[in-house]
């Protein structure tokens, strides 16, 4: 399968990341010829978790400071309570994910990670879904809530656990296969 040759993904995350939710959507868009880059706040490494047990490291592949949206055609953001919560309160996370939003780009979130889209301000008048304990979040920002597997919103794709992973993955190939979106917007 080499639907996204040439296309090029980041994955924003720090330590507390729900693991399955960066291996699984990263393998399925390698699979797809995608490009990944681990992009994080934190210099070296960030630390996975398995819900609540510590799992692998993984090695950050460009750290936030130094990455450009505009060198990207999609963004990942995986899930994870301390891993969401963490860049929600980084200011230069939350603009590098506003800034595909603003560039009509596709986005990804699954789980606790559309916490950063709240702070990025781009979920009034869109439909997602999330982990349940986030959905007066999401109300009180403007946007509708569902609970569904995925959902799809002018190039936003959100999923709510890791049991979703493969739907998520799916969706998100071919959301970055058409590339931007123009009602895709911050």
């Amino acid at each position: 399968m080499s639907q996204l040759t040439d296309k090029r993904v980041a994955f924003l995350m720090t330590d507390g990341v729900e693991q399955v939710e960066y291996t699984g959507p990263r393998a399925a868009l390698e699979e797809a010829g995608a490009t990944v880059v681990l992009v994080s706040p934190k210099p070296d490494s960030v630390q996975g978790f398995n819900h609540v047990d510590k799992g692998d490291a993984f090695a950050v592949e460009l750290p936030v400071g130094q990455a450009d949206s505009a060198d990207f055609d999609a963004l990942v953001l995986p899930g994870g309570v301390v891993n969401a919560d963490d860049l929600r309160t980084d200011p230069t996370s939350v603009a590098f994910a506003k800034a595909f939003f603003e560039q009509h780009k596709p986005v990804g979130a699954i789980c606790h990670a559309a916490w950063t889209l709240v702070e990025a301000g781009v979920v009034d008048g869109r439909t997602l879904t999330s982990w349940p304990s986030l959905q007066t979040d999401l109300r009180n920002a403007g946007a509708t809530w569902v609970d569904h597997e995925v959902v799809t919103d002018k190039g936003l794709v959100t999923s709510r656990k890791p049991d979703d992973i493969p739907a998520f993955a799916s969706k998100l190939i071919e959301e970055i296969a058409e590339g931007p979106h123009g009602a895709q917007h911050a």
